[in-house]
């Protein structure tokens, strides 16, 4: 019996210290912006999709709670931090439903099993993904008005670069999904 505590107990530290490289990593690719036209891009998306993938969905989906959290207490974590604002005054701008994204994107995308079928492969993670947009845009209207060109604001400039990212993840599942297995 004391043997079962200590595995279960290994196994939540094991689990805590991914969370927290989880959100180191979102905190770095949130900061690293890549030349890209028409707007700058980050690789935060695909850390949330990485995340997802190698994780499994409730290590994923906890991993980013546990980001949005910390960047909800203050913590610089999110990509306009801190020169536009820090905590929860930041996360409710513009950019609260892309984040909440983030939840479901890492959900789906570590949900789903992965095979070598790249079509398959490819429309799952666009089902991931999508959820950033759709809720991104759906925040951004209720802020700014709904009479906005919010796709255009909200969406277009990035999908070219989103799809950049949707590919480089397709391609590589077959050794990401090998940390979930390790972490089984």
């Amino acid at each position: 019996m004391e043997l079962v505590k200590v595995i279960k107990q290994s196994q939540i530290i094991k689990y805590v210290f991914f969370a927290l490289i989880g959100t180191v990593l979102l905190a770095i690719s949130s900061k690293i912006k890549i030349p890209f036209y028409p707007v700058p891009m980050t690789m935060q998306t695909f850390v949330v999709l990485f995340i997802g993938i190698a994780f499994g969905w409730k290590l994923g989906t906890f991993t980013i709670l546990l980001y949005l959290f910390e960047g909800i207490i203050g913590l610089p974590v999110f990509s306009g931090t801190p020169e536009k604002g820090v905590g929860l005054v930041y996360f409710t701008g513009p950019t609260m439903g892309y984040l909440i994204g983030f939840i479901f994107a890492s959900f789906f995308s570590g949900l789903f099993n992965y095979d070598n079928n790249l079509v398959k492969n490819f429309f799952k993670i666009i089902f991931a993904t999508s959820f950033i947009y759709l809720l991104g845009m759906f925040w951004l209207g209720s802020l700014i008005g709904w009479d906005k060109p919010i796709f255009e604001l909200g969406a277009k400039p990035f999908l070219l670069a989103e799809l950049f990212k949707i590919l480089l993840i397709m391609f590589f599942v077959s050794k990401i999904i090998k940390i979930r297995n390790f972490l089984n």
